[in-house]
């Protein structure tokens, strides 16, 4: 059995949970009212889950069609972008160690064209190549967590890792390097939630929320006629709970968090986020980063992109980009300061609030 591509294990960051605030749920957070119950879908992909809520209950017959087309649309996306499947397109490209270009299907073509702009723009913060230093310090699915690797390994690891090494004309994608490989965690999630979303619309679907491991986007209005209500997750690694909420639509939304997935040695601590230009793990004060944006794939490259970034940095790349974005950073009482680009702040809701954060 082949095993399946695991995001969860090959992830180059902790996937931030953010809640889907749905029906009954929704109505307990901001208020109580009568609430319809919305039509419903789910099932497992990529490691992870994935559902689907629809404006308001459907037939049987037609949530059967729908689920059926969406767990087709995932089986094709695994086909093309897993790493754990040897027989898939991207491992056939990684296995491909020749400097010839190697020819890829359209959807593969588009993630890496995504991919290697946001690297482009981020300075090099986001990079899919990353995969081999996650493993070395054991954030991955292989490797030992808990021990520091030798600097000379990070090195040499470094040698084989950058998305500067990567070409792509057209349909042809090439690598300057014979042990390059590429993963797609940090961006096939997003990507896999924009398509089932536009089948979703080509089967007179309109309104929806898609949701695969924590990343979502919100097409047209719930089962109230208003926007989705989506919640983000409280940086706090020892409870999951809600800090606040945005009210979506025909928007994405994807997190990346630094507050979990973490080991220290010597006092020193160490989380899964690998700044790709050092090979270390990054050391700043960002906890959490939250992207609003129109594609989901470019929603879930840029929470990587800032998180690896820092506070800082991240907020100038932000606004340099004209991302609309929430940065949660820790501060010296053990609390979060908020940094809010006036974009976010619009679709911004509290709990027991009635609209925006002012």
């Amino acid at each position: 059995m082949k095993k399946p591509f695991s995001l969860r294990q090959a992830s180059t960051r902790w996937w931030v949970l953010l809640f889907a605030l749905a029906a009954f749920a929704a109505a307990r957070y901001f208020g109580s009212r009568e609430v319809a119950a919305p039509a419903r879908l789910e099932g497992r992909t990529m490691g992870t889950t994935w559902s689907v809520l629809l404006d308001g209950p459907r037939a049987d017959g037609r949530l059967a069609e729908l689920q059926r087309g969406i767990e087709r649309l995932l089986v094709e996306i695994n086909a093309s972008m897993s790493t754990y499947d040897p027989s898939s397109e991207l491992s056939r490209f990684n296995a491909h160690e020749a400097s010839a270009a190697f020819e890829v299907s359209p959807p593969l073509a588009r993630v890496m064209r995504d991919a290697l702009e946001v690297h482009r723009a981020s300075g090099g913060t986001f990079d899919v190549t990353v995969g081999p230093l996650v493993e070395v310090w054991g954030f991955g699915a292989r490797g030992v967590r808990g021990r520091v690797p030798d600097a000379g390994q990070i090195e040499e690891l470094l040698a084989a890792v950058g998305s500067h090494r990567l070409s792509l004309d057209g349909g042809a994608l090439a690598k300057a390097h014979p042990r390059l490989r590429v993963d797609l965690s940090a961006i096939a999630k997003g990507d896999a939630v924009d398509r089932v979303s536009d089948l979703l619309l080509q089967s007179g679907e309109p309104n929806h929320l898609v949701e695969i491991g924590g990343e979502l986007v919100a097409r047209g209005v719930n089962v109230h006629g208003e926007p989705f209500r989506v919640g983000v997750e409280e940086p706090d690694p020892s409870r999951r709970s809600v800090r606040l909420a945005v009210a979506l639509r025909d928007r994405a939304i994807a997190s990346s968090g630094n507050f979990r997935n973490v080991f220290e040695v010597d006092g020193v601590r160490y989380a899964h986020t690998i700044d790709p230009r050092t090979g270390w793990p990054v050391q700043h004060r960002l906890a959490e980063v939250s992207v609003l944006h129109a594609r989901c794939a470019l929603a879930d490259a840029w929470a990587t992109a800032l998180m690896a970034a820092g506070p800082d940095r991240a907020w100038a790349l932000a606004l340099a980009q004209g991302l609309d974005v929430l940065l949660l950073e820790e501060a010296p009482d053990g609390g979060f300061t908020e940094r809010v680009t006036e974009g976010f702040a619009r679709v911004l809701l509290r709990p027991g609030g009635q609209g925006a954060a002012r």
